[in-house]
């Protein structure tokens, strides 16, 4: 069935059940702490299907009450819940204000009372996963290892901290997925601002789009997207933390925000260091014994032969920092809030292997550093009541330096031999690469009654890039541009008491590329552009308050980025032939949660189809002996997920997840003019894992060792079924490289002391300290050990 006719049956099955019924009364009021106003409360009406959650102003509104005698519930988690009569008289809308008082070991619990924030997202017609980050404040973990638990995804890094990693949402990876960090792009503040730098206490919530992403976000996201939510509340708060573990590695974070009621002042200051040696032990590597030597040379390699031993890395150190200060304004008559803000993110790198093992390097160095600057604007009930806006600017500068100068062949014990190329191959280089910044985001919005809105977004992103060589004389500066305008438009229906929701988007997707190719061998600038448009819809219908059912679907397109068409001047090759991608993406799902008690449980399951045109996809080059992205004609994808949790007060939680996706490659000729299918045909894409799941358990008792303390044990299992390094249609079947199944167990534990004030966590990642790898069998760390301390005000 096509695209088109799928959006056809899914608006008349979704329109044939609108009825709407119309009512003046309603309960409205604003919920505040000891701080001020409280955002994603749950307030609810007891033994009914209506609730709502509480803006960013602590304000909640019920429309259309029937009269009659109710019970209003107030709950969050952190807080005490509270129930309060109510009185709704026909044609009178009923004003309550409340204020909560906290909870003793807010930090710690993880309870679900009533609907948080993140419930809220997960119910919304898109497919989404949303992830609390309060849970693993105190671990050692960082946004990848986080969201790697997380059902559909799968994390593929090539080492130890601060390596390169490729993210899959739903079988589609790559730069086809993109990361906000509050719905601004992440790589606006360059290099080191990646998800495996952030800690996790630098985020409030993560949220996770499976293909089909929201209009806000204004992005080419063909595979779907990764939104980081900050802490938007308004109080006063300090949390800071240090951990140091195996590898001599050392990760601090500090997050903090002072603000003045009176003047509506707003500081805020964000920043981390992270520093490994990454000296972990490679196991089952080669390297040379005999021949003649000269400390680590070897001079002459007769009598010289390689044997297999395992050894630690010798060349992996990795630091990086991020600093960041914002100050704005809140709560003024001509603006809700608005921020200015400055960046700084620094990464050096040393490289110990290209992109597999069998490639040591031993001097290659990378550098980057990237200073940005932004403004924000947001403003509701902008001139008129319903109208909102929200703007964003920033300029950034990102630099990279890649150092290859030594004529040298590396092996695993640190021994070299001289060779005619560089330890990349071809030429000694100090390769720079400077890529200058511009962006603008607009959004605004206009409610034009309680069952109809509409939203409009448009993005503006312009980089260049200057790529040269300084060893060279004469050098070849290799220019490029990257103009990229997304125009999108959406309107949201509400029916049934809210209980069906539509959103209609439309895309317009424009880039303006200019870059140098070789034409033989003359250096050629060539312009090109591309304009289309995609669409879709989102929808959600909840059968009643427990059990819902959502569709998505969706024409996307993805543009190319510079490191695509440009190179990382690394491992990356440039592609001037690249062209963007497009996608086919559709989503079906149902979910259902139950509250007995104290007992909450939530299920998800869904199924997902992707077919992707032109698919971008990083594959081995074998003329440079580094990576390349190429154009596959044709890629579909099919699988489904499960995701399910249950939790106990706040003393259990127990989560599971499981995700089957079969990626295949659909494009049966490689060219017009052939009419012989390609021997890959059908296969499954190589170096992508199509069966694993997740398991997490924790357990955690109040006041076991003192007034005010939390004990609390977490273990978390990752399972990767095996699966093919390289097409399966090629080699015999007893010589195929594959990935073996992989099974790694984590665990931690963390005391907690003042009701989350002081806090120390043990942990151990990989306890059975089993051989980890996964993108192109490059071994990830071994068993390892940290401790964290971390220190929590507010």
């Amino acid at each position: 069935m096509s695209l088109n006719k799928l959006l056809l049956l899914a608006t008349f099955c979704l329109f044939s059940l609108f009825a709407v019924a119309q009512n003046t009364t309603g309960i409205s009021g604003v919920i505040k702490d000891n701080n001020g106003p409280v955002a994603g409360v749950s307030v609810t009406l007891k033994n009914t299907n209506r609730g709502a959650l509480t803006n960013e102003k602590g304000v909640f509104e019920l429309t259309n009450v029937k009269p009659g005698e109710y019970v209003l519930v107030v709950s969050s988690i952190g807080y005490i819940s509270q129930q309060k009569n109510i009185t709704v008289q026909a044609g009178r809308s009923e004003t309550l204000n409340l204020e909560l008082k906290a909870a003793s070991n807010d930090i710690q619990q993880v309870t679900v009372v009533g609907k948080t924030k993140s419930q809220e997202v997960r119910e919304t017609g898109f497919a989404v996963n949303a992830i609390e980050t309060k849970k693993f404040a105190n671990t050692t973990a960082d946004l990848n290892q986080v969201l790697s638990r997380s059902a559909g995804v799968r994390i593929r890094e090539q080492g130890g901290l601060g390596s390169n990693f490729n993210f899959s949402i739903n079988g589609l990876s790559g730069k086809a997925v993109k990361y906000f960090i509050d719905g601004v792009p992440l790589e606006l503040m360059g290099t080191a601002m990646s998800l495996n730098n952030i800690p996790v206490n630098l985020a409030e919530r993560l949220e996770v789009y499976k293909g089909v992403v929201p209009v806000q976000l204004g992005a080419d996201a063909m595979g779907g997207a990764v939104n980081i939510i900050t802490n938007q509340k308004t109080s006063n708060y300090l949390d800071f933390s240090h951990s140091y573990g195996s590898f001599n590695t050392n990760r601090t974070a500090l997050t903090a925000q002072y603000g003045d009621k009176k003047t509506g002042l707003i500081f805020k200051a964000n920043g981390f260091y992270n520093y490994s040696n990454n000296n972990y032990l490679m196991k089952g590597v080669e390297i040379l014994e005999g021949g003649t030597r000269n400390g680590k040379q070897i001079t002459d390699l007769s009598g010289a032969s390689f044997v297999t031993t395992d050894i630690e890395r010798f060349h992996d150190n990795y630091r990086s920092g991020m600093g960041q200060a914002e100050v704005g304004l809140i709560n003024k008559s001509w603006a809700d809030a608005i921020f200015i803000s400055g960046a700084y993110t620094k990464a050096n790198q040393d490289l110990q292997t290209g992109f597999d093992q069998k490639t040591v390097y031993g001097a290659v160095t990378r550098k980057s550093d990237a200073l940005s600057g932004s403004i924000r604007y947001k403003k509701d009930n902008l001139f008129t009541k319903g109208l909102s806006l929200s703007l964003f600017g920033s300029v950034s500068k990102d630099t990279y330096i890649t150092a290859d100068t030594l004529l040298r062949q590396y092996y695993w014990d640190g021994s070299w031999t001289e060779k005619g190329s560089a330890e990349m191959g071809g030429i000694k280089q100090l390769s720079h690469i400077i890529r200058p910044r511009k962006f603008i985001r607009a959004n605004t919005g206009y409610i034009i009654n309680e069952q109809h809105s509409i939203s409009i977004n448009y993005t503006l992103d312009n980089l260049k890039n200057e790529t040269y060589n300084e060893l060279l004389t004469d050098r070849d500066y290799m220019p490029g541009r990257l103009n990229k305008q997304i125009l999108g438009l959406a309107y949201q229906q509400e029916f049934l008491d809210k209980r069906l929701t539509n959103t209609w988007f439309v895309k317009n997707y424009n880039l303006g590329l200019g870059r140098n190719k070789y034409v033989g061998n003359v250096l050629t600038q060539l312009d090109t552009s591309f304009n289309n448009i995609g669409y879709g819809v989102a929808s959600r219908f909840k059968i009643n308050e427990k059990i819902g059912v959502k569709l998505s679907a969706e024409r996307a397109y993805r543009l190319q980025e510079a490191e695509e068409m440009f190179g990382d001047g690394l491992n990356v090759q440039p592609n001037p032939d690249l062209v963007p991608e497009s996608s086919d993406n559709v989503n079906a799902g149902a979910f259902a949660s139950l509250n007995n008690g104290s007992h909450h449980f939530f299920i998800e399951a869904a199924g997902f189809y992707r077919n992707a045109k032109n698919f971008i996809y990083l594959v081995p080059d074998v003329r440079s002996g580094a990576l390349k992205n190429e154009n596959k004609s044709s890629v579909r994808v099919t699988g489904f997920e499960v995701d399910a949790r249950y939790n106990y007060q706040d003393l259990l939680a127990l989560s599971a997840n499981v995700t089957y996706q079969n990626a295949i490659n659909t494009t049966k000729f490689g060219s017009t003019e052939s009419n012989v299918p390609e021997a890959t045909y059908l296969n499954q894409i190589p170096n992508q894992p199509w069966l694993f799941g997740n398991a997490d358990l924790s357990i955690g008792k109040n006041d076991l060792l003192g007034k005010n303390t939390r004990l609390q044990f977490n273990w978390f299992t990752q399972y990767v079924h095996w699966f093919y390094l390289t097409w399966e249609n090629y080699g015999n079947t007893n010589g195929k490289s594959n990935i073996p199944t992989q099974f790694i167990h984590n665990a931690a534990l963390t005391y907690s002391l003042e009701n989350g004030k002081y806090n120390i966590t043990a942990e151990c990642r990989n306890l059975g300290d089993m051989l980890a790898y996964d993108n192109f069998k490059l071994q990830k760390p071994g068993r390892s050990f940290s401790i964290k301390f971390r220190y929590f005000i507010k």
